[in-house]
C-alpha cells in the first residue's frame, strides 16, 4: 500500500512539474481589452475581485476593462474586434456558433444566474406570475442580454407574445434603481445588488428569483451557467499563454471568494458599488455566494439545459446543428486549477 501511494504521489509531482513551465510561460499579448457589461453587478464580481486584488498583474497582464452597461454590448465588441475577451452569459457562445462565428468559454464563474425579475410595488397587487406582466414596461440591463432572454424565456413559457411586453434598456447600477423607482419602467429583470436596493427601499415584489439553486432550477429544470470568460476561437489558439493567464487570475478571484467574507468582498470592491448602502451590499452578497462556480467547469447537464433554454427563447435554434462541445473548453481551467494557488 504503501508503495501505490509513493508512486502516486510521484505521478502528481511530475504532472505537477509538467504543468508548472506551461502555466508560467509568457503570455503573447500583455496589454488586453476586455468588455464586461454592467461590472458593478454581482453577476461580474469575480472580475472585479481580479482587478482590485492584483491578479491579473500577477499573470503579467495589464487589462482595460470596458464597461459596456449590458452583454449583448460586449459580444458586440468581441466580434466587432474592439476588445480581446469578455467575461458574460455562456449562453452568448451557443448563440454565436449558430451564426458561424466561434466563441469559446474557458472558465464559468456563475452557476446560477442570480436573475431576480420583479414589479413595481403599485403594480404588485395585479402581477403574480410572470403571465401578469402583458401590457407592462420591463426593465433589463441592455436588449440581448442575459437579464432579457431570461424574461423572454418565462414568457414563453407563460405562453405571452414577447412583443405585448416593451422592453426597455436601464444599465447596470444606480440608473436601473432609478428608472423603476421613478416609473420609467413597470417590472424589472436584473440583478444584484440592484434587486437589494430595490426591495430594501420598499419599491419591489419579487416574483422570480435564480440566486439560488432551488429557484434556478425552478425556472430552468437545471443549473444554469451564468457569467463566463469567453473569448473567439482563432484568439485562442494565437495566444495560449494569454488565455491560461486570464483564466489563472479569473480562477483565482472564485477562490477567493469561496473563503472570503461578505464583509472582505464590500471592503474590496469600489464604493460606488454599495449604491450607497455598504450593509446592504453586504446582505446582496450573502445572497449571492452559493452562485459563484466552485470549479470554473460547466457540466454537460448544465450546457444541455442552456441550449433548451435557447429552443423556447428562440425557436431558429430548434433545428440548429449545435456541437455544444465547441462552446466551452476546460484545458485552461483544469491547468489552473492544478497550478494557481
Amino acid at each position: 500500500m504503501k508503495r501505490i501511494l509513493t508512486a502516486a504521489v510521484a505521478g502528481f509531482a511530475a504532472l505537477a512539474a509538467l504543468a508548472g513551465p506551461a502555466a508560467a510561460q509568457a503570455p503573447e499579448k500583455t496589454k488586453l481589452e476586455l468588455g464586461v457589461g454592467g461590472k458593478p453587478l454581482l453577476y461580474y464580481l469575480p472580475l472585479t475581485i481580479a482587478e482590485r486584488k492584483g491578479f491579473f498583474k500577477e499573470q503579467g497582464l495589464d487589462v482595460t476593462i470596458n464597461d459596456f452597461g449590458g452583454g449583448a454590448k460586449s459580444l458586440q465588441a468581441l466580434v466587432g474586434g474592439s476588445v480581446d475577451a469578455v467575461t458574460g452569459a455562456y449562453e452568448h457562445t451557443i448563440r454565436m456558433q449558430q451564426k458561424n462565428q466561434d466563441v469559446v468559454a474557458v472558465l464559468e464563474l456563475g452557476r446560477f444566474p442570480g436573475i431576480v425579475i420583479g414589479v413595481a410595488k403599485d403594480k404588485a397587487d395585479k402581477v403574480k406570475t410572470a403571465a401578469d406582466l402583458k401590457g407592462l414596461k420591463l426593465g433589463v440591463t441592455a436588449p440581448g442580454s442575459s437579464t432579457h432572454l431570461t424574461a423572454l424565456y418565462l414568457l414563453a413559457k407563460a405562453g405571452v407574445p414577447a412583443d405585448s411586453v416593451p422592453i426597455i434598456g436601464v444599465g447596470g447600477g444606480a440608473s436601473a434603481v432609478a428608472a423603476l423607482e421613478r416609473g420609467n419602467v413597470d417590472a424589472i429583470s436584473h440583478l444584484d445588488p440592484v434587486i437589494s436596493k430595490l426591495e430594501a427601499d420598499g419599491a419591489l415584489k419579487v416574483i422570480v428569483d435564480t440566486r439560488t439553486e432551488e429557484g434556478t432550477k425552478a425556472v430552468y429544470g437545471t443549473t444554469n451557467p451564468a457569467a463566463t470568460l469567453y473569448l473567439k476561437a482563432d484568439f485562442i489558439k494565437a495566444n495560449p499563454n494569454t488565455t491560461q493567464a486570464l483564466t489563472n487570475a479569473l480562477y483565482k478571484a472564485l477562490k477567493w471568494i469561496e473563503t472570503a467574507s461578505p464583509e472582505d468582498i464590500a471592503a474590496a470592491v469600489p464604493e460606488e458599488y454599495w449604491l450607497g448602502d455598504k450593509a446592504l451590499y453586504i446582505a446582496s452578497v450573502k445572497a449571492n455566494k452559493a452562485t459563484y462556480s466552485k470549479t470554473g467547469i460547466i457540466t454537460e447537464e448544465a450546457s444541455k439545459g442552456m441550449l433548451e433554454f435557447l429552443k423556447v427563447v428562440e425557436p431558429s435554434f430548434k433545428d440548429a446543428p449545435i456541437d455544444l462541445k465547441k462552446t466551452f473548453d476546460p484545458t485552461f481551467v483544469t491547468k489552473a486549477a492544478a497550478t494557481v494557488k
